[in-house]
């Protein structure tokens, strides 16, 4: 039977105009992605999006503005009979994030990919002038990335006090 997997997804800039990422290893295979996970049953897309970051970042963040919803069919990365829905929002912590964060792509401890059915991941810092869709993994953080680099979403950087 197929499902709908609705994945909500926050984009994090900080005061330095630097996108925060998500390098994950997941069953054997390597994704960049945004944070954020999926929508629990009873949950509203913004609690969810707040719940996820304080689960994957322990940071408290204010969900901003919605900037896009899923409009294509996309089968699941992980299991071929469920469409992803992903709903994306701008996310904002309050300055300077205290997380703990790579500078290279994939750097994991070998204990964190020892495990081929393992997950882990790592947190890392893009600076918006090198931002890309090749920077991410999945098919709909690809559109979104070439949304905000095409000016289609208007960046907003602030932070809370």
């Amino acid at each position: 039977m197929a499902l709908f997997n609705v994945r909500v997804y926050g984009i994090l800039l900080d005061s330095q105009k630097r996108i925060l990422v998500s390098d994950e290893f997941i069953r054997g295979n390597y994704f960049t992605k945004f944070p954020g996970g999926g929508l629990e049953f009873g949950e509203g897309t913004r609690d969810c999006l707040k719940r996820e970051f304080k689960e994957e970042t322990n940071l408290d963040v204010t969900i901003g503005d919605h900037i896009y919803t899923t409009d294509f069919f996309q089968i699941s990365a992980f299991n071929n009979v469920d469409q992803i829905i992903s709903i994306y929002y701008f996310a904002y912590a309050a300055e300077p994030i205290p997380l703990a964060t790579k500078t290279a792509l994939f750097d994991f401890q070998p204990h964190q990919v020892a495990d081929p059915k393992g997950e882990s991941e790592v947190f890392r810092w893009i600076a918006w002038k090198d931002l890309k869709e090749e920077s991410v993994s999945l098919p709909i953080d690809k559109v979104v990335v070439k949304m905000l680099k095409e000016g289609k979403i208007p960046i907003k950087v602030r932070s809370i006090h």
